[in-house]
C-alpha cells in the first residue's frame, strides 16, 4: 500500500539521519488512550510534533527521519485521530487538546522541548507555548494563524465531508488524487496506510472520528479560532519562533504572515516554494532546511 519508510524518506530525497524507526507507544490521558510515535533518544532534547486536523502522527515521518539524530522526537496522534481513542462525548475543543498536551508533557516528565505543529496542530501549539512559556524552548508554526481564508477552509471541508465509507484503499488513493494532484501516487498511497482503516465488511474509512467529518459540527468549530483571542495568545509568546508558510497557500495568506512576523519579534517568517497547506509533505526537502537553519541557531 505504500513505501517502507527509509525507502520513501530516500524517494522524497530528506536526509536519513540514522535508520532508526518510530517505536508506537500508547499512554493514558484524561480518560482516553492515546497513540504516539518515539522517535527515541532519552540523551537528546526533546522535540514534541502535533499533526493538523484529520491527519495523524506519521505526517511526520520525513522530518524525524530528518532530525532523529539530534533530537528525542515523540509525535503524538490528537484525540479522535490516528490510532489514539475517540471522544465519547464528542469534545474536540480547544481547551480539551490543551488539556491533552499539558497531560502529555507531564506524563513524559518534560521539562524543556522544541515545539512543532502545523494547522489544528500549529494552533494547539501556539495556544500551548503562550500559556506555558516556562516549558517550551522554541516554537515551529507551520502554515496556521490567527487568521485563515475560507477558500482553504471550504475545500477541506469539502473534501472530508465526502462519503466516507468507499469499497477499496485504491478508491481512497483515487479521490485524494484529485484533491492533491501535485502528490505522487507513492506518497499519497504512503500517507493513507496509516490514515484508513479497513472495516469487517471489506469496505475502507477514515481512522479519525466521524464527529469531526460533519459539516454542521465543523462550522461549530469555529468559537474556537476566535481571531482576536488568538492574536491576543500570539502575541505572548515569548520563546524564538518560526513561522512556515506554503508559498501556494491558500489557508493562511501571505499578508497574515508578514502581519504575525510583524507583531512577535521574536518571529521569523519562511515560505516554502512548491508547498500548498501541508508543506512538510509537498516539499519536505525545502521544510528540512529552513527547520535545521532554525534549529541551528540555539545548538
Amino acid at each position: 500500500m505504500g513505501l517502507p519508510l527509509i525507502e520513501a524518506g530516500k524517494h522524497a530525497g530528506v536526509t536519513i539521519s540514522s535508520n532508526a524507526s518510530p517505536v508506537d507507544k500508547f499512554i493514558e490521558l484524561n480518560g482516553l488512550r492515546f497513540h504516539y510515535l518515539d522517535w527515541g533518544g532519552n540523551d537528546k532534547p526533546w522535540m514534541v510534533c502535533l499533526h493538523g486536523g484529520s491527519q495523524n502522527a506519521h505526517m511526520w515521518d520525513f522530518t524525524a527521519l530528518a532530525f532523529s539524530d539530534r533530537f528525542h522526537i515523540v509525535a503524538l496522534d490528537q484525540r479522535g485521530h490516528g490510532d489514539s481513542d475517540w471522544a465519547p462525548d464528542g469534545n474536540y475543543s480547544a481547551t480539551a487538546h490543551q488539556g491533552d498536551i499539558t497531560s502529555f508533557i507531564s506524563a513524559l516528565q518534560i521539562d524543556s522541548f522544541i515545539m512543532v505543529g502545523l494547522s489544528m496542530g500549529g494552533h494547539n501549539s501556539f495556544r500551548f507555548t503562550s500559556n506555558n512559556p516556562s516549558l517550551v524552548r522554541s516554537l515551529v508554526v507551520v502554515d496556521i494563524g490567527p487568521e485563515s481564508r475560507r477558500q482553504g477552509g471550504e475545500r477541506i471541508r469539502d473534501f472530508v465531508t465526502q462519503d466516507d465509507v468507499l469499497d477499496s484503499f485504491d478508491d481512497f488513493v483515487e479521490r485524494t488524487k484529485l484533491y492533491d494532484p501535485n502528490r505522487p501516487e507513492w506518497q499519497i498511497r504512503g500517507s493513507l496506510r496509516h490514515a484508513l482503516r479497513q472495516l469487517p465488511d471489506g469496505r475502507w474509512t477514515w481512522k479519525y472520528d466521524k464527529v469531526l467529518r460533519d459539516p454542521i459540527r465543523r462550522s461549530a468549530a469555529s468559537a474556537d479560532r476566535n481571531p482576536e483571542l488568538l492574536w491576543e495568545l500570539w502575541c505572548k509568546i515569548q520563546c524564538p519562533t518560526l513561522l512556515v508558510r506554503g508559498g501556494e497557500s491558500d489557508i493562511l495568506d501571505r499578508e497574515i504572515a508578514e502581519e504575525m512576523e510583524r507583531r512577535l519579534p521574536s518571529c521569523q517568517l519562511v515560505e516554502i516554494e512548491k508547498a500548498g497547506h501541508r508543506v512538510p509533505g509537498d516539499n519536505p526537502i525545502a521544510f528540512e532546511a529552513a527547520l535545521g537553519r532554525f534549529l541551528a541557531q540555539f545548538s
